[in-house]
């Protein structure tokens, strides 16, 4: 067969079959080095394009540059595009792209059977096997062939052929192999190249050979997958009926970044973040430096430390003021958080949760600091917490955030995790006039006639916030306790249990006006599925597919943890049963039967994994009442 112009677009009919599906799940696996993160975002940026709603979900060492052929130095990023709402990367696995031998014994598990498994076969050599302790090369197992469609690819030699007229060496010109991979990988699931053809043009443009060469591997992809007799068809992913509106892609992270920006213009507040940089909450930083434009100072701090007191220095001076780290941080930052607790003063504590304790998996997803964010200062110094459900939900919370400190002068705590913070989807760009108005009125000054109230209380029990160097409104700060509505230093015993149940009743008052919590399905049943943070979208998938198959359960997902909406106990009690699925080891179930009385069943998993659809339809599967059940074993019987 001759080989067709390598310049072709996507748009341009196939001489092999082409199936409509509703949606695919993609993994690319390879050596940190290998470009498997590059070639995934440029997946979904193109998919997003397309029309297509998206979820990714990146996975990647926490060494900078992790052993080369090892299982541990295994970097994946797995991407799911539909032609429907999706609210997870997907379960199972239509394709698998592995680089080397590693890459392919460390994911080959969640492949479906009859899945497409490309291999780079020139990285499967006597060598490789042997980093990756395998006795032999797994591409040559009978199993293999006989359970997915194989299709190996001699990727390096490919693209060492496709770049050799720019003169590289074979070092650089492996780094091409990426966009190789990318090319068929478009090919086979109807992409267009123009994205990544403008990407390449706009990252790589000062090196015009690098460009060049990186532009060629990639059409040489496309065509090798055109003209190769290994792929029977490709696959056609039409676009999503999202709701009318401007869309982009965003990463949690960047969401978060975005929403403080919005937030502090909403309140007409120059914005201030001090933080120390930490996996996996960097990112933050990292976008928040690009909008010095609209007011927003940056600054790393030497230490954790450091950074949360320089953000405690700048909410008493009257700045939106904002400190992030993740779990290891924030057990730093625990003194101070009571120090800003303590002045009753507006700030915004992010914590992006990892794996721990300690160190832990830095660069895995967990849900295990949610005790530390309720109780991990020392006396009584209760904080609002919310926690965003997804990677588009980040904006939203940002700006919720920021509405309750500065109304109830409290810091708020927000609980985001990896999964989160670098997972993506398509999020609509609200309009201007959409976002809501945050009032912050500051007491004026005085002649000094009348001595200021520092801790006078409006309606929400907050206090004022002062501007220093404000005329007339002289008054002390720090940590020691303060006497009621003076704010002088004071040691009584009745003060101190006034003051400590005021402080604890204006954050209580919180619930009184946030929504009542929602339902996904009837509001009393069977089972009820109750949900936090990054676990949202498979409890709501798993939830959703049980519903269908005639059973009663019902989801809520929180995302005012503390306090929690008004009506929650009642929703609690209106079930048979509930269930709590937590990336930890059931924080959220202790703090829902403490305070609700209510007896919770537990799905805890700490495998710096999220979990899957099917394994929570699995484990909610086994509560159902017995009658329930057996219909369903008939179903399937007949």
């Amino acid at each position: 067969m001759a080989q067709s112009d390598p310049a072709v677009s996507s748009s341009v009919a196939s001489s092999k079959s082409v199936q409509t599906v509703s949606g695919i799940t993609v993994r690319l696996c390879g050596d940190s080095g290998d470009g498997m993160q590059l070639l995934g975002t440029q997946l979904t940026n193109t998919s997003a394009l397309a029309g297509n709603d998206v979820a990714t979900f990146p996975d990647f060492p926490a060494e900078i540059r992790a052993p080369r052929g090892t299982r541990a130095g295994v970097s994946g990023f797995q991407v799911q595009f539909a032609s429907e709402e999706i609210f997870t990367p997907g379960d199972t696995l239509d394709a698998l792209v592995v680089m080397n031998p590693a890459a392919m014994v460390t994911n080959l598990g969640d492949l479906r059977k009859g899945g497409i498994l490309i291999a780079n076969e020139d990285g499967f050599v006597e060598k490789e096997f042997k980093l990756a302790k395998v006795e032999a090369n797994p591409l040559e197992a009978s199993v293999i062939e006989e359970t997915y469609r194989v299709i190996k690819v001699s990727m390096t030699k490919l693209t060492r052929d496709a770049v050799s007229e720019f003169g590289l060496g074979n070092k650089i010109a492996d780094r091409c192999k990426n966009f190789f991979a990318m090319g068929m990988v478009y090919w086979l699931f109807g992409r267009s190249l123009e994205p990544t053809e403008r990407f390449i043009e706009d990252k790589f443009g000062k090196k015009p050979d690098v460009a060049a060469a990186n532009l060629a591997a990639l059409k040489a992809g496309w065509a090798f997958g055109e003209t190769t007799e290994a792929f029977g068809e490709s696959y056609q992913v039409e676009a999503a009926e999202l709701k009318p509106g401007k869309y982009r892609n965003i990463m949690g992270n960047q969401a978060l970044a975005l929403g403080l920006v919005a937030a502090s213009k909403c309140s007409g507040k120059e914005m201030f973040y001090g933080t120390y940089p930490i996996t996996p909450a960097s990112d933050i930083l990292h976008e928040l430096t690009k909008y010095k434009n609209f007011g927003v100072r940056t600054f790393q701090a030497e230490d954790e430390i450091s950074a949360i007191c320089s953000t405690i220095g700048a909410a008493f001076g009257g700045t939106m003021a904002v400190t992030a780290s993740s779990g290891p941080g924030i057990a730093l930052k625990g003194e101070a958080m009571g120090l800003g607790m303590m002045l009753e003063i507006p700030m915004i504590v992010i914590n992006v949760q990892r794996g721990g304790p300690s160190t832990g998996l830095p660069t895995k997803t967990e849900q295990s600091d949610l005790l530390q964010a309720m109780y991990g200062r020392n006396g009584e110094a209760p904080l609002p917490i919310l926690a965003p459900r997804s990677p588009g939900d980040c904006f939203d919370i940002a700006v919720e955030a920021w509405r309750i400190a500065t109304e109830c002068m409290v810091p708020v705590i927000i609980l985001s995790d990896g999964y989160i913070a670098n997972g993506s989807e398509p999020w609509k760009i609200p309009k201007v006039s959409e976002l809501p108005e945050i009032k912050i009125q500051h007491p004026e000054g005085t002649d000094g006639s009348e001595a200021y109230k520092p801790y006078s209380r409006d309606e929400f029990l907050a206090r004022p916030w002062a501007i220093p160097g404000t005329e007339g409104l002289m008054h002390r700060v720090g940590g020691l306790e303060k006497e009621d509505v003076t704010g002088n230093v004071s040691y009584d015993p009745a003060n101190h249990q006034h003051m400590t149940d005021t402080r604890a009743a204006k954050v209580a008052k919180i619930a009184e006006r946030v929504p009542e919590q929602d339902v996904f399905g009837e509001p009393s049943g069977d089972i009820l599925v109750v949900s936090w943070g990054g676990t949202y979208g498979s409890c709501h998938t798993a939830v959703s597919q049980l519903q269908k198959q005639g059973h009663k359960v019902s989801h809520i997902h929180l995302r005012y943890i503390f306090p929690m909406p008004s009506n929650i106990g009642e929703l609690l009690r209106s079930f048979k049963k509930v269930i709590v699925p937590e990336l930890n080891m059931g924080q959220l179930r202790m703090l829902l039967r403490s305070e609700h009385l209510v007896d919770c069943i537990g799905i805890n998993k700490v495998q710096g994994k999220p979990f899957s659809v099917t394994e929570l339809v699995e484990q909610v599967s086994e509560h159902l009442p017995a009658s329930s059940a057996g219909k369903k074993a008939g179903k399937k019987a007949g």
